[in-house]
């Protein structure tokens, strides 16, 4: 279901575009240009950061790092940036990008931490390719991921998990912190929920969780 246009679009834009990330002449993002009066030495991406109950509550654990949080749909991304302006979050910025291009967008070896949290699981096997832990795209995270950069997935979708470790392992990643069950295990005292994450949860659902990172012996 499309989501319905929000009123007064262009004007709630125009009040959160400052955090709008800066690209260069190519698309790339201008790291000093978009974090000019806050640049930190490491950098946390979120593909998928919907409408940012995730990426505020990490903002505000982490204020000594930088943020790029990427949604592909704008009014979603919208509220996002909505909600970081009123809780003052000064250490994000929001792309509205396919994360296809995520390795033209951001510079290679400039991530620390990459969240994938409750992607869309693509059922369907001709549309494999799609998933954001396919080959495809875990060659691209390779690129931008810097030594010892880590991957967070989270998932309640136990057939995109299954897959996603097999695809993790097949590409040279480690994959640890592996629970079928996030919100019963160790890792749910750092845990950051998403709204997505909040709903299903209060329903029953198990969520499923992993760190990657990748093997520099291979």
């Amino acid at each position: 279901m499309r989501m319905r246009p929000k009123k007064n679009r262009e004007s709630r834009l125009e009040k959160v575009s400052y955090l709008f990330a800066k690209t260069d002449e190519e698309g790339k993002l201008d790291i000093s240009s978009t974090f000019s009066e806050n640049q930190k030495e490491k950098l946390y991406i979120e593909i998928g950061c919907g409408k940012g109950a995730f990426v505020t509550e990490l903002s505000k654990r982490n204020p000594g790092v930088n943020i790029v949080a990427i949604e592909r749909v704008s009014d979603v991304l919208m509220m996002a940036m909505e909600k970081a302006d009123r809780e003052g979050c000064v250490n994000i910025a929001f792309l509205n990008e396919n994360a296809d291009k995520i390795d033209i967008i951001l510079p290679e070896k400039s991530v620390d931490k990459l969240y994938l949290n409750f992607s869309d699981p693509w059922p369907r096997k001709k549309n494999a390719k799609r998933r954001l832990t396919s080959p495809m795209f875990l060659e691209r995270y390779k690129r931008i991921l810097k030594d010892g950069a880590r991957i967070y997935f989270k998932t309640d979708n136990t057939d995109l998990f299954e897959y996603t470790l097999e695809t993790l392992n097949a590409a040279g990643f480690i994959c640890e912190n592996i629970t079928n069950d996030l919100h019963a295990s160790l890792m749910n005292e750092t845990n950051i929920e998403t709204e997505y994450e909040r709903s299903f949860s209060a329903l029953g659902y198990k969520i499923n969780y992993l760190e990657a990172f990748l093997n520099c012996h291979i």
